[in-house]
């Protein structure tokens, strides 16, 4: 072939490959995991907000526990956003994300996974989703008037990555493996990976944090300073631990963009931080918190039989919702020998009264959670089949025996106290993990050593269900005793992994993904501030969460994370706790919410005042 013809050959296969290329490149301004996206750039505005309402007014929140810093994205210290009960009323310090609607930030109410362009006003990817490509809205300013640029976006990741930040962070953008900051406004993340969708939506939840206000200031040295931020909110004043206030901002560069429309709509909001959650009640009693969600099942049933409540002053209310409930349960620390044991895990279980606690002490108002996914279409029940089963066959020499015969069911007893038939079974399995009783308490065969353990807490309300339990323990010889800690003092040793048995939530969302990595995987044994409290480390269960992150489409996510579900339950790695499917809300009468109840999440940014005092 001449030089000639093969020069017009190259030309030509550069055209076949550009024109391809373009072909290939989606360009938009929302982004989902599996569904289609249910609005439009026309036609952005959530269905379930009034955009009539009027922003006016002051309102008082509780916070619960204490903060001792401003930035939530470290390991060290507590900040508000951290603090218990903070997600559900969606006022927080966080920082304005590329994209809304899957993250912490403008959670959506009424679609699973999917985002819409916030900070960004487009998106590029090609078809291998090999990279994403985010225009950032050129008006999109911080609080001081400084525009948003790539190298914020770029900069922002490179702390999220860094030693300096949880390391979390690092395990969430583990796959992303480079980053070209093509113009001001335009930035490219190159990623790799099983399921490269769910990571761009990870990118799209990137906090975008000011380069000049981190490099002016250490960025986990700065407990005191205020972030400077670039949502419809800023950081008024505040004081540690004590209290702190947002105002609106005038100027803010998105207040017509159709994600706020209908939306905070409280021109100051104060949040006071309580340690004691009766005492925040009276406040609350008292006129001085606004709003209350009552998460105490007992105060709930009586404890508002106070006058402005009874004059139709304060409302109460019962939302239903269709959010997945929380992984609540007790977490056995599998790093402790005296946990190792499958048959000794199961024991324990077998002692936990629920039904009796729910009769005595919440007033039958829960359900038990026979999952790790409850209220969800996630929850494994009875055996496994179709692809839930292909899922777990592979692994069926390792995985418990009954897992694929039996029905996993938690056992129940009558709730009058008698649990001898549990007695029995407990006493029998801890005897096979060689167990035996002497002079009223366990003693191991081999070891000599002495079935004891603590429960940890942070809330003194919990030690009214714990000492129940504690009382059944005994019955077998197992001493076991409670310690209740301050909260920054219970954050420090969960992170350190520092207890026998503790409570905790793991929130749960409505497509489960690499948030099931820090739970249970392996790799987050050993990392100091991991979520894998339980100290998980099974390659068996490392697989199952692979199958969860890589799944094609909504139907095999579904039965990846029930066939998770199963093995985790059927391994004893916690005790789980229970469920409600509705919000337990109390609110003076000067408040108004919009007709349209979000199903996914409480929907508190839109409520507005109707009047005053």
């Amino acid at each position: 072939m001449h030089n000639s013809a093969i020069f017009i050959t190259f030309i030509l296969s550069l055209i076949l490959s550009s024109k391809t290329f373009g072909q290939n490149i989606t360009k938009a301004s929302s982004l989902s995991l599996f569904d289609t996206p249910s609005y439009t750039p026309t036609k952005l505005v959530k269905s379930y907000v009034n955009q009539s309402a009027p922003k006016k007014g002051e309102i008082t929140l509780a916070g619960f526990g204490s903060f001792d810093t401003l930035n939530p994205y470290l390991l060290k210290g507590i900040s508000p956003i951290n603090t218990p009960g903070m997600g559900m009323y969606g006022f927080s310090e966080a920082n304005e994300p590329l994209m809304a609607g899957t993250g912490d930030y403008l959670p959506s109410g009424d679609e699973a996974q999917t985002a819409y362009c916030l900070i960004c006003d487009a998106i590029e990817y090609p078809s291998d989703l090999s990279w994403i490509r985010f225009s950032i809205n050129t008006n999109a300013k911080f609080h001081d008037g400084s525009h948003i640029t790539a190298d914020d976006v770029e900069n922002s990741l490179r702390l999220l990555r860094s030693d300096l930040a949880h390391p979390r962070y690092l395990d969430i953008y583990r796959d992303i493996t480079s980053i070209k900051v093509i113009n001001p406004h335009s930035i490219q993340f190159n990623i790799k990976g099983p399921n490269r969708k769910s990571l761009m939506l990870r990118i799209g939840e990137l906090p975008v944090m000011s380069k000049a206000h981190w490099t002016k200031y250490t960025f986990n040295d700065a407990s005191s300073v205020a972030p400077l931020l670039s949502g419809p909110y800023r950081i008024n004043k505040f004081q540690l631990g004590s209290h702190i206030e947002f105002s609106r901002v005038d100027n803010h560069w998105a207040k017509d963009h159709p994600l706020y429309r209908g939306q905070f709509n409280f021109n100051n909001v104060r949040i006071d931080f309580f340690k004691d959650r009766t005492v925040a009640l009276e406040a609350f009693k008292a006129g001085d918190i606004d709003v209350f969600y009552e998460y105490v099942s007992k105060d709930w049933a009586s404890a508002y039989d106070f006058p402005a409540h009874n004059a139709g002053e304060v409302l109460k209310e019962e939302i239903t919702h269709r959010i997945p409930s929380g992984s609540q349960a007790f977490f056995f620390n599998l790093r402790k020998p005296l946990f190792k044991d499958e048959r000794v895990r199961k024991a324990l279980s077998l002692l936990f009264d629920f039904e009796w606690i729910n009769k005595s002490i919440f007033a039958n108002a829960y359900k038990r959670s026979n999952t790790y996914y409850p209220n969800s279409p996630f929850e494994a029940t009875g055996t496994p089949e179709g692809r839930e089963r292909e899922y777990l066959l592979p692994h069926k020499t390792t995985l418990p025996a009954n897992i694929f015969n039996t029905p996993f069911i938690l056992d129940t007893t009558k709730g009058n106290g008698n649990i001898r038939s549990q007695l029995r079974q407990a006493t029998s399995l801890l005897k096979q993990a060689g167990w035996s009783l002497s002079n009223n308490q366990l003693i191991h065969s081999e070891t000599g050593d002495k079935f004891e353990f603590e429960f940890l807490v942070n809330q003194p309300s919990f030690t009214r269900v714990i000492n129940p339990y504690i009382k059944n323990l005994a019955r077998v010889g197992i001493n076991a005793t409670v310690r209740v800690v301050d909260r920054s003092q219970y954050k420090v040793r969960l992170d350190e992994k520092d207890f026998d048995i503790i409570t905790f939530v793991y929130p749960q969302t409505l497509s489960p993904n690499h948030e099931q990595r820090l739970y249970f995987h392996s790799s987050q044994v050993d990392i100091r501030g991991s979520r894998n409290f339980a100290g998980i480390n099974n390659p068996i269960i490392d697989k199952l969460i692979d199958n969860i992150t890589s799944a094609p489409d909504r139907a095999s996510l579904t039965a990846a994370t029930k066939a998770l579900d199963r093995a985790l339950l059927w391994n004893y790695y916690t005790i789980p706790h229970w469920h409600l499917n509705y919000h337990r809300i109390a609110y003076w009468n000067h408040f108004a919410r919009p007709v349209v109840q979000p199903q996914y999440n409480l929907g508190f940014p839109s409520w507005w005042i109707k009047n005053k005092h």
